[in-house]
């Protein structure tokens, strides 16, 4: 099938959102209830997602975005500090601790493409305080030995879990710290992005085992005030309340909490659907030495929030780029996680230094393209993205036969 053939059949997005009768309907009984902002059913999604996680408490917030920032601002890092992350994640990760007022400082990956311990240990000087891992499309990172450092150097860790709902490390879901005996970080922020396994629009959450520092956190997530609305609401309509500290406006509304609730009630079946897609795509391209398959990790659970394949570009007689566009003239959908934080002008001021330099993440980069990879994708769709990533390299395979025999 050529590619003007392909251009007949349905685009397929990146990426449509799981939605259900389920949420329109919580949706809809909200608005009825009168109760908009944060409030029931705000505490009933908390209250749900730490038992589904396994930890001992968690705070809803409006982003992860907000809740890395809460953790960073309520554990006292600021200027002076240096805190240790990945090259290879959203800009948000390094956004938060410079509005903070630390330093961010890039270990290198792995060749999972998440951070390395090792390049982390090497980063580490008297000013770094904490080390903030990103677990990249949902494969969790090696987070033993980044405790280990952690608890040697006296560093906080803070992870990056936004792509990393429903992913287990060694046997237990990321922000869980009731059964690992010690071994667990200070903060584990998740993202309800639209683009996420579980969404709420806009949205996220911070779990803690630390009881002083979700209280601290809750404070800072409403303007620094003692009590919000539906403490208030619950103390009989006591209206006072006190400015404690200089805070935020961090807060998750009900009217994104009810979809949150729906959505983690069906997380164990999306991941169960995205395991089964990607093993699809993971079968389709075996045979192909133009693609690699995403790595996974033995002995724990991938969450599959992202399908990135790695194009082997001493294979291919086209770039990342012309792949991409390849993929859109078959009506396909793709995208790139991420471009380097060392790429981007804004961070130009510290990615040049010596300490930055992260030549692992800068050579996977070109090679990476994020396919569709959704619950609510068909096995048509499936197919038909597959057959696409089959096309293109099989083309460009024969091209270059073509072009060593004249």
């Amino acid at each position: 099938m050529s590619p003007s053939d392909n251009r007949r059949m349905a685009f397929i997005p990146f990426n449509v959102p799981a939605i259900g009768e389920e949420e329109i309907l919580e949706v809809t009984d909200t608005l009825r209830s009168g109760w908009l902002t944060t409030g029931p059913k705000t505490a009933k999604f908390e209250q749900e997602f730490r038992e589904y996680v396994g930890a001992s408490h968690a705070l809803a917030v409006n982003s992860a975005t907000a809740a890395m920032h809460l953790a960073l601002a309520a554990l006292g890092i600021g200027p002076g500090d240096e805190v240790i992350t990945t090259p290879l994640t959203f800009c948000a990760t390094v956004n938060t601790i410079l509005q903070v007022g630390a330093t961010p400082v890039l270990a290198d990956v792995g060749e999972d493409g998440n951070i390395d311990p090792l390049s982390i240990s090497r980063r580490i000087t008297e000013r770094t305080r904490a080390i903030m891992p990103v677990h990249i499309g949902g494969l969790a990172c090696d987070m033993e030995p980044i405790w280990n450092i952690a608890r040697n150097h006296r560093l906080f860790v803070i992870e990056d879990a936004a792509h990393a709902t429903g992913t287990h490390y060694k046997g237990f879901p990321m922000g869980d710290d009731i059964h690992r005996n010690g071994m667990r970080s200070d903060a584990v922020c998740f993202s309800f992005y639209a683009t996420k396994n579980l969404t709420t629009g806009e949205g996220g959450m911070v779990v803690t085992p630390n009881e002083s520092l979700f209280e601290r956190m809750k404070v800072l997530c409403l303007h620094g005030i003692s009590k919000d609305a539906w403490d208030r609401y619950k103390d009989k309509g006591n209206w006072y309340y006190e400015v404690e500290v200089c805070g935020f406006k961090y807060n998750l509304s009900d009217i994104a909490s009810c979809l949150g609730l729906h959505q983690l009630r069906k997380q164990e079946k999306f991941i169960q659907k995205r395991a089964e897609f990607a093993r699809f795509y993971s079968e389709s391209f075996r045979d192909l030495p133009e693609i690699e398959v995403p790595p996974d990790s033995p002995g724990n659970r991938h969450a599959w929030h992202l399908y990135a394949i790695r194009l082997n570009l001493e294979k291919l007689d086209i770039n990342r780029d012309a792949f991409i566009r390849e993929l859109r003239n078959r009506e396909i959908g793709s995208s790139v996680h991420f471009i380097p934080i060392p790429l981007h002008p804004a961070y130009r001021n510290f990615a040049h230094l010596p300490q930055n330099q992260t030549p692992r993440a800068l050579a996977l980069y070109p090679r990476l393209i994020s396919l569709p990879l959704y619950p609510t994708m068909t096995e048509a769709q499936l197919t038909q993205v597959a057959e696409a990533v089959r096309q293109i390299a099989l083309a460009n395979r024969a091209n270059r036969v073509t072009e060593s025999t004249r």
